[in-house]
Order: C-alpha cells, then sequence, then structure tokens
C-alpha cells in the first residue's frame, strides 16, 4: 500500500508532541490529583524531606522551604504509607511508621522538613481543612503556601531550643488557593518544619519527625476525623486515670491502717509507693492530654525522680515487709544507688543539654542502665533473706513480687519499648501496667491478711496486758493500812495500761521497824511494768537479809546493771520503832516531812553505773510526823496549755493535810504526763497505835 506524503506528515505532526510530553512526564514528579466531597484523604506521600532548617526571606521574613514556588527536588522522597509488620510501639496501632533514625538519619537531632504538593478541589465547594499528625518527635509547625497554619510548641525563641509538648490531635483551616504567580489556583503546598531535641532520640529507636500521615478533607469530614482522634487518645489513655484513683485509694487505705499496728513501717511505705505511683499516672494523663507539661519536663520527671523514687520504695516496702534489721548497710545503699541513678539519668538522658549529643553523655547513659540492673539482685537479695527469715510465710509474697519484677526490669532485659498485651474495648494496657495490676491485687491480699494477723497478736498482747495489770495490782501493797504503829496510805494511777512506778512496804515484826521502797522505772507500758516486777522480787529477797537502806539500793543497782535503758530512780526508808529514820536516795524525789521537803544530796540513779553511791538521811519521826512520798508524775503534770503542776502547787496542796488519793486525783486532773505514786506514812501515838 502506498503512503502518501500529506499523510506521513499528518501522523509526524500529531506524534512529535505527543512524545516531547511523555518524555516531560518522565521527567517531572505527578502532582497528586485530589477531589473531595464530604470526605477525608490520608495524605501519605510521596512527601519531600530534607534536615536541617530553612532559611529566612529577608524581605518577607518567612521560611523560604515553605513557600510554593521553592525548589525542593533535590530532595529525598518519603512516603506516610502504612508499611505492613510496623505498629506504634506504643498502642499497637498499624497507622505507624518509622521516623527518620530508622530511615537513613541515625542520631540526626535538630530541625527538619517535609514538603508536599497537590491540586484539591471540593464538590460541592467548601472550605478546606487539614487534621495534624497524632504522633510527631518533638514538635511542629504547619505552613500551606507558605502560610503558618499553627503547630505543638513553642518555636523561634532567641537563644534557646523550642519548648515541644505532647502532640494532641488538631484540625486546621487551610487558606483558599486562588493561584499566583508560584501556583495554579486549587494548587497547595503543605510544609511541616519539624523540631527533634534528645528527648526524642533517647527514648525511642525510631524516633524522628512525623509517624503518621496527615488527613485532608472538607471541614466537616476533618472535623469528625479529629473528634475520633481524640475519642480513641482519651480510651487509650483511660487505664492511667484508672490506676491512678485506684493506687491513691489504696495509698490512703495503707496509710490508715498504721493506725491499728503503729509498730508496724511497712504501711506508710506501702502507702507513699502507691500515692507516688498514683501522683506519676496522673501526671502521664495531664502530658498526653494536654499541653500543660513540656516534653523535657515530663521526661525528667519519669526518668529522674519518678522512676528512681518508686523502685527504691518497692524494695524498701519488702525490706519493711519482712521486718529485716540486717545487713544494717542495706538501706544506706539502696539510697546512695538511687542517687547514683537519678544523677547519671540527667546527665546519660541529655536532660541538661545545649549542645548535641557528646561522647560523655552516651557514656553516662550506661552507668544509668548499668545501676538500674544493678537493683535487679538487691531485690532479689530482699526477698531470699525475707523468706528465709519466715519460712513457709514468706513464700506468699511472691504471687506479688514476682509481676512487679516483671513491672519495672523485663523493659530492660528484654525489649527497649514493650508492645502492649491487652486492649479490651480500645483501652492501651501495657505489659508492665498489666503486672502491675497483677501485683497489686496480690499485695492488697497481703494487707488483708497481714492485718488480720495483725489483729490477733494485738488482741493476746492486750491480754498480756491484762494480765501484766493484775501481776502488778498484786504485788502492790493495800492502800490503807495500820503497820507497827503506822498509819500507811497508798495511791498510785499508772499513765497506761501498765506502769513504772513501784513501792513496797515491808513490817519488821521482830523490831517493829517498817521498810517502805519506792522509784520510778524510765518510760511506760508492759517494758516498764516487767522491769517493776524484777524489782519487786529483788526488794523483796534482799529484805529478808538487810534492812539497811543502802543495801538494798546496791543490790537493786546489780540487778539493773547491763540492761541498758533501765536507768531507775528509787529510794529505800527504814523507820525504827522509836521512829528513827534512815534514808537511802538514788536520784528519787525527796519525801516531805510534815509539809516541807528533806534536804537530801543529789545523787545518780540506778542502773547507770557499776559502782553506786547513793546519798545517806537520817531523821527523827516524831508521834503524829507525817511524812509524803511521791513520783516525778505529779510535779510533771502538764495542762492543755503546757505548763507544769510544779513543786510550788505540791507545797500549796500540802499545806491543808491532803490525803494520798486527794494528791493523786489533783495532778491527774492538771494533765497526767507519767504514772502518779503517792505514799503517806504517820507515825502513831500509842493510844492511837
Amino acid at each position: 500500500m502506498t503512503i502518501r506524503p500529506y499523510r506521513l506528515l499528518a501522523v509526524l505532526m500529531l506524534f512529535i508532541p505527543a512524545a516531547i510530553l511523555h518524555a516531560q512526564a518522565k521527567q517531572l514528579p505527578a502532582i497528586p490529583q485530589f477531589s473531595l466531597g464530604e470526605a477525608a484523604v490520608s495524605l501519605n506521600g510521596p512527601w519531600k524531606f530534607n534536615t536541617g532548617d530553612s532559611p529566612i526571606d529577608p524581605k518577607t521574613g518567612r521560611y523560604l522551604w515553605a513557600e510554593p514556588g521553592f525548589d525542593d527536588s533535590a530532595w529525598e522522597n518519603v512516603s506516610l504509607k502504612p508499611m505492613p509488620g510496623w505498629k506504634d510501639p506504643y498502642n499497637g496501632d498499624p497507622r505507624y511508621l518509622p521516623g527518620w533514625t530508622a530511615r537513613g538519619h541515625a542520631g540526626y537531632i535538630g530541625y527538619a522538613w517535609y514538603r508536599m504538593r497537590f491540586h484539591a478541589v471540593t464538590d460541592p465547594p467548601d472550605r478546606l481543612a487539614m487534621s495534624s499528625p497524632i504522633y510527631v518527635d518533638d514538635g511542629y509547625q504547619i505552613f500551606a503556601n507558605g502560610v503558618l497554619l499553627g503547630g505543638i510548641g513553642k518555636f523561634d525563641i532567641p537563644g534557646r531550643s523550642p519548648r515541644v509538648t505532647s502532640t494532641t490531635p488538631a484540625a486546621m483551616l487551610i487558606p483558599e488557593s486562588k493561584g499566583g504567580p508560584d501556583a495554579a489556583p486549587g494548587m497547595y503546598t503543605i510544609a511541616f518544619r519539624v523540631w527533634m531535641g534528645p528527648m526524642g532520640l533517647t527514648h525511642s529507636p525510631y524516633a524522628g519527625g512525623l509517624h503518621y500521615a496527615p488527613w485532608l478533607g472538607v471541614q466537616s469530614a476533618i472535623a469528625e476525623h479529629t473528634r475520633l482522634d481524640w475519642q480513641r487518645l482519651v480510651v487509650q489513655s483511660a487505664y492511667a486515670s484508672f490506676e491512678s484513683i485506684l493506687l491513691f485509694l489504696l495509698g490512703i487505705i495503707a496509710a490508715g491502717l498504721i493506725l491499728f499496728d503503729r509498730s508496724d513501717s511497712v504501711y506508710l511505705w506501702l502507702s507513699a509507693v502507691f500515692i507516688f505511683t498514683a501522683v506519676s499516672d496522673a501526671v502521664l494523663t495531664i502530658f498526653t492530654l494536654t499541653s500543660g507539661i513540656s516534653l523535657r519536663a515530663a521526661f525528667i520527671f519519669f526518668d529522674v525522680f519518678s522512676n528512681p523514687l518508686i523502685l527504691c520504695g518497692w524494695i524498701m516496702v519488702w525490706w519493711y515487709w519482712f521486718r529485716l534489721k540486717r545487713p544494717s548497710w542495706f538501706p544506706g545503699i539502696i539510697a546512695a544507688l538511687m542517687l547514683l541513678y537519678m544523677v547519671t539519668k540527667i546527665i546519660g538522658g541529655d536532660f541538661l543539654y545545649r549542645v548535641n549529643p557528646h561522647p560523655p553523655v552516651l557514656a553516662f547513659g550506661m552507668i544509668s542502665v548499668a545501676v538500674r540492673l544493678a537493683f535487679l539482685p538487691l531485690f532479689i537479695f530482699v526477698v531470699v533473706l525475707g523468706i528465709r527469715k519466715q519460712g513457709t510465710e514468706g513464700w506468699f509474697v511472691l504471687p506479688a513480687v514476682l509481676p512487679l519484677l516483671v513491672a519495672q526490669f523485663a523493659s530492660d532485659l528484654f525489649s527497649h519499648n514493650l508492645a502492649p498485651t491487652w486492649a479490651p474495648f480500645g483501652i492501651t494496657i501495657y505489659s508492665g501496667q498489666l503486672a502491675n495490676m497483677v501485683s497489686t491485687a496480690a499485695i492488697a491480699l497481703l494487707l488483708l491478711r497481714r492485718l488480720l494477723l495483725s489483729i490477733r497478736r494485738q488482741r493476746q498482747m492486750a491480754i498480756d496486758v491484762k494480765q501484766a495489770q493484775e501481776v502488778q495490782k498484786v504485788i502492790l501493797p493495800e492502800q490503807h493500812v495500820i503497820l507497827n504503829g503506822f498509819a500507811i496510805e497508798t495511791e498510785y494511777r499508772p499513765a497506761s495500761e501498765v506502769g513504772g512506778d513501784f513501792f513496797q512496804v515491808i513490817p519488821n515484826k521482830e523490831d517493829g521497824s517498817l521498810l517502805i521502797v519506792a522509784g520510778d522505772v524510765t518510760g511506760k507500758g508492759l517494758k516498764a511494768g516487767m522491769l517493776v516486777a524484777l524489782l519487786v522480787g529483788a526488794i523483796r529477797s534482799t529484805a529478808e537479809w538487810t534492812r539497811e537502806p543502802a543495801e538494798i539500793l546496791r543490790a537493786l543497782n546489780q540487778r539493773l546493771i547491763g540492761r541498758g535503758d533501765a536507768p531507775t530512780t528509787c529510794l529505800a526508808l527504814n523507820i525504827s520503832a522509836s521512829g528513827a529514820a534512815t534514808l537511802a536516795n538514788a536520784g528519787h524525789l525527796p519525801p516531805y516531812l510534815n509539809g516541807k521537803p528533806l534536804a537530801v544530796d543529789g545523787s545518780l540513779p540506778l542502773g547507770l553505773v557499776q559502782q553506786h553511791t547513793c546519798s545517806i538521811l537520817t531523821f527523827q519521826l516524831s508521834e503524829n510526823d507525817r511524812l509524803l512520798l511521791l513520783t516525778d508524775g505529779v510535779p510533771e503534770a502538764t495542762d492543755s496549755k503546757g505548763q507544769l503542776f510544779g513543786f510550788d502547787r505540791v507545797l500549796d496542796l500540802l499545806r491543808s493535810t491532803p490525803t494520798a488519793v486527794a494528791i493523786a486525783q489533783a495532778a491527774q486532773s492538771f494533765g497526767q504526763e507519767d504514772d502518779i505514786s503517792v505514799i503517806t506514812v504517820t507515825r502513831l501515838g500509842a493510844a492511837a497505835s
């Protein structure tokens, strides 16, 4: 077939322009075309990416890299399309993408830019909007056709790095593109100016820039998309709020348990750990959902203070739980390691940065990890010691301890970022939180069991105290008695269930003399009561072979030597049938004779020195003379204003010759602080006897 020349020319005229356009299409990147109704699309890309910061146009003061006419053809191509096998390490979201540190820019911190050009029209015509990315390291600014729309963080602070906070969902309206010298109508250039500091780099292996693609759509669609993002974020953070409230209530309950057993300080330690953990959860919730706490302040709180304090607090909880006292250096080692951990963490985490990370920062980061792992064997050491001490009883703590070890150390030993293990109804619960939940439930049961055992012990102690009271009543003499011509009246009012005052009145039938021994043991309660029983037995046994007051006190001193905190004031008085009296005193209050104090030299209480020397006084007790002996519980009675009953009130009281009961009642009504003992001895005449 013959091809005519004019037909060949026509074919060439059509083919050549088409070939030229096809070649140009291969050289120029295709511009995405979006026709938007009432829906929204994900801006997966392709995006242009470049590290560093944009120069500023000296005329307009705007960033050149945000302008539509800037040539970014030499920049890297980055896709924000979800990748199979990747998911958010914090909430398991499959839309997550690794940042620039995993895309060829390992270790880089500072500014970086993302740019994307597209053509968008709305049908019907509506305002165009965009939802900001929900996870960015660390903060960002968004520009549309060179105009700043908004962002997360405070940028361009003179002489300082940007102050960034947690990234939260936000919707931004995009100004209408009416065309111009650098852009046709409907053409948009979106630019992200992103900043990442050392915080983001040191706390994620995939840090850097955008991790989620932003969404583009009409205003109503983007508003709904943002609302769903907020709803998803609130639901994901719900467990931290729930745990905060639960642990705070448990902390209050644990603190209240100290009222049932004041000797068990583990309740206060548990309360402190629970409440501080609750505060940490509350801070996490506030940081996640608001912009009130900066990223740097949040990481300093968690990494430098919260985590070390909670870890060391748990170790000390089990130290006091098992009532361990040896080795005595253990609490000091824990405190020293905690301070070392804090110091190395604040340097190793580059929280004090002014320049890029440097070798000392990396070295301190490695040291902080080593110090943290050093707590693991110490934790296990405490538990092993406790189980060895308590035997079968100690094994009951394992359901609480093992999950706690997982919560504290699993991420250090197995993975830097543990994926969530449970997500009921979209609530994200991490493996550490799940372990904390199990441990807290076990500790609650252990606390209930410990409380029941404590109540049982207290009931037994109450029985012991009651028996000690009965014994003390038996060993005290009668309140009103006449012996060998002496009228004796006694009154004893302990400050607690069992007192530390004691006295004995022992007559001698052979020569008609009377031996009186009175004293005051340091302290109150069951311990003082047991020491009183010991001293009363010693007085009785010593009186069988001697009536000399000095010998009586010397024998009591030997019984007290070596007992540590058992100093005892005491006096011994021997009155013959004729009224001749010999008084030996060891730090006790001097007696009153007919309302006036006797001049007795001072001396040390018993139980302090091996070779004790007491003061000796002799005097005569005539007919109808009245001798008063009392303990310091009378003058040391204190009213609500802090005023003492004092010796002047004692002298005023004695002018009316009161009974022993009246004196004791006056001091007790004034404000009893210590045990009160009052003894009156009156020498009767022959007819009265």
